[in-house]
């Protein structure tokens, strides 16, 4: 299924339409402000599970994000002690950023690795941010990603051709970036950036 919404001005009976699927445990694309994501409700395992399989991940140890809407969301799920790393946070986010923090328990124990570290997001995308407002907790997310063909993850109507069988959804939010989030570990003594994507990082 294909669904149009606008960036401008997210409808909210088609916001609404979504994050009812999501509640459902269904998977969704849908768009961020770098690349299009897969994701699904944080609640819904088997759905973590079946896009993990999909993407080639241990479904047990899955290498994937969580999106939040806001700082307050993101607080009860994420232990962010140092008021350095908290200033870092709020300089750059909402932003095309992936931060690397201490998790806590609330997250799913799929995701408890050894380090008991978690991606977070909060894109800078109006669709994506109703979405996670409307759902009321974050949503799981990983990044459309083909190495060979760059169309299919620019365009929400080629994404939608090539994997209508395995999302539920494919919300099309105008064309995406190929350009993946800059990725910044905060766990160690100093943020160190692992990935650099589209995001600029201010210090």
């Amino acid at each position: 299924m294909l669904i149009k919404i606008y960036p401008e001005n997210p409808n909210k009976d088609q916001v609404r339409r979504v994050t009812w699927l999501f509640e459902q445990g269904g998977i969704v694309i849908y768009p961020t402000d770098t690349i299009y994501a897969i994701g699904c409700d944080i609640r819904a395992s088997r759905s973590i599970e079946k896009i993990a399989r999909f993407k080639g991940m241990d479904p047990g140890n899955p290498d994937m994000s969580l999106i939040f809407s806001n700082f307050s969301q993101l607080s009860e799920y994420t232990i962010i002690r140092d008021n350095n790393i908290f200033r870092l946070l709020k300089r750059n986010l909402p932003g095309p950023f992936t931060f690397i923090v201490k998790a806590n328990n609330q997250i799913p124990p799929m995701f408890r690795n050894k380090k008991k570290t978690v991606g977070i997001r909060i894109p800078d995308n109006s669709i994506t941010h109703a979405l996670v407002t409307d759902l009321g907790r974050p949503l799981i997310t990983t990044s459309v990603h083909e190495h060979d063909v760059v169309e299919y993850i620019t365009d929400p109507e080629l994404i939608h051709e090539k994997y209508r069988d395995f999302a539920d959804m494919v919300i099309d939010g105008g064309f995406g970036s190929n350009i993946p989030s800059t990725v910044v570990d905060c766990t160690g003594e100093e943020p160190e950036i692992i990935r650099q994507g589209l995001g600029i990082l201010e210090l």
